[in-house]
């Protein structure tokens, strides 16, 4: 857990304060969730709505990505879907590829890549997705940084995590639970993952056809139930790990680990086929193995930054058994 109530309190600053204070319940509480959502989507005090650099490895950043590979990233995604999309008789020219939740100011993943789609368009945090005709929606760490709801197991019943003030500063409360399931042992903590589940579901209603692209990292459900005694819930704060998770709201990241099983239920309800999950080496290496060729004989000479990326997105030390991909066709 992050900071308990016996813990001592987090210094908070006056914005984020205020926001939480107008937000509050009764007792100047709120589920865990619903302050998750404030420090990272709160149009004021949010901190992926704050015009500061994120991700990279320059000053002020708190995490890399597969995007800070550069073009290269690009590349590959652009690679990959468009064999799958070939390999299932579809054109890729007559679909637009949609990037969701790119950073406010990235210039985003297929920005100087050649490519074969009918068009492609970047959604930015907060902006609506509008998603119909032949697509391919792709995203890139956006399911990880939904609110996550925060339980853990007590006397036999599962209590809510909550978060409440204390004078100014924030600390951990338990609350209620709605959940029943599943038996997990005293003091196992399960953070749920129910937001990510819901904006596949939104994203999936909408009016489109074509690849659902997700690049993430997660668990299955057994994972998340039976390996996970402390939770996944995790702030990232200028490159490092934390359990803090009220520390600095707005000012660091947090994410939770998705469940796959989950978000493959949800697309399958939305009349996806069998949603297949591989880890990222996997993936590229299956379905942009051509190109992955190509550059590898291009750089043959030399220890160029291109063969440099490509062992990051690859290497199983690096990126490539981290990161997973969830794609499924309708």
């Amino acid at each position: 857990m992050g900071s308990s109530p016996d813990s001592s309190p987090v210094p908070v600053s006056p914005d984020f304060l205020r926001v939480f204070r107008a937000h509050a319940g009764t007792g100047a509480t709120m589920p865990f969730a619903q302050f998750m959502a404030l420090a990272l989507y709160d149009p004021e005090v949010g901190y992926y709505r704050r015009d500061r650099p994120r991700v990279g490895y320059g000053p002020g950043t708190d995490f890399f990505t597969a995007s800070t590979s550069g073009a290269l990233f690009g590349e590959l995604v652009a690679a990959a879907a468009e064999k799958l999309l070939r390999a299932a008789g579809r054109d890729p020219c007559e679909h637009t590829f949609v990037e969701i939740g790119a950073e406010p100011d990235g210039p985003g993943v297929l920005a100087g890549v050649s490519h074969f789609f009918g068009g492609a368009r970047v959604v930015r945090v907060g902006d609506p997705p509008e998603l119909a005709g032949a697509c391919v929606v792709f995203s890139n760490e956006l399911f990880d940084a939904q609110p996550c709801t925060r339980t853990v197991r007590r006397g036999g019943q599962w209590r809510e995590i909550g978060v409440r003030l204390d004078g100014d500063a924030l600390v951990e409360t338990e609350l209620p639970s709605p959940f029943a399931s599943p038996a997990c042992p005293e003091g196992y903590q399960f953070d749920r993952p129910l937001a990510a589940v819901e904006l596949a579901a939104a994203l999936t209603a909408e009016p489109w056809r074509g690849l659902f692209l997700a690049f993430d990292y997660g668990k299955t459900l057994r994972e998340l139930t039976e390996e996970t005694p402390g939770g996944t819930a995790r702030a990232y704060f200028r490159h490092t790990q934390s359990n803090d998770l009220l520390a600095r709201p707005g000012e660091q990241d947090l994410t939770c680990h998705i469940c796959w099983d989950w978000l493959s239920a949800a697309l399958t309800r939305a009349g996806f086929a069998e949603p297949v999950l591989q880890s990222q080496e996997s993936f590229f290496m299956r379905q942009a193995g051509e190109t992955i060729a190509a550059i590898i004989a291009a750089e043959a000479a030399r220890l160029s930054q291109r063969k440099l990326s490509l062992m990051q997105l690859l290497h199983p030390s690096h990126l490539g058994q981290k990161f997973q991909v969830l794609h499924a066709l309708r």
